[in-house]
């Protein structure tokens, strides 16, 4: 993209926010109406799972978590997740050893998207990975992969 067309599209994408804001189409702070801060603030992932409302999600093989064995540098730590559970409604990604463990939470619409997720994350120790899905009939299930990390990514 050349300089002068990427200033121009960035102009537009500013006065279209602003003319969108004006017109009552865009408040401030709406992105933000869903944000958990009781589950992000948590530092252990049960106090977590309290705050999203989540209640002893049941293990299942059905959720596959791609991550690797040993991670070099837990600063960019690569995860693939994916549900093979029919109904999937959210999927929540918690680092349990890491000082604020909540770390993504993603919804699906039913049926309109495949429930995969690619993300890195970053690891201050070695840590087991939880992922706990969601269904639409109110389910929890939930699967756990250990990740070993030799160099710190949480200023360790």
């Amino acid at each position: 993209m050349t300089e002068p067309f990427r200033r121009t599209a960035l102009k537009r994408t500013g006065a279209l926010a602003a003319a969108a804001m004006a017109a009552g189409l865009a408040r401030p702070g709406e992105a933000l109406a869903d944000w958990n801060k009781g589950a992000f603030e948590s530092k252990t992932v049960a106090d977590a799972l309290k705050h999203l409302k989540i209640a002893a999600p049941a293990d299942t093989k059905d959720i596959v978590i791609r991550a690797p064995d040993i991670a070099e540098n837990g600063a960019v730590v690569p995860i693939e997740i994916q549900s093979n559970i029919p109904g999937t409604k959210s999927m929540v990604v918690l680092i349990e050893k890491n000082p604020f463990p909540y770390a993504a939470n993603f919804d699906f619409a039913q049926g309109a998207a495949l429930p995969f997720v690619a993300l890195r994350v970053k690891m201050g120790e070695t840590s087991n990975i939880r992922v706990v899905v969601a269904t639409v009939d109110g389910k929890f299930l939930t699967a756990v992969k250990e990740v070993k990390v030799t160099i710190g990514g949480c200023g360790g």
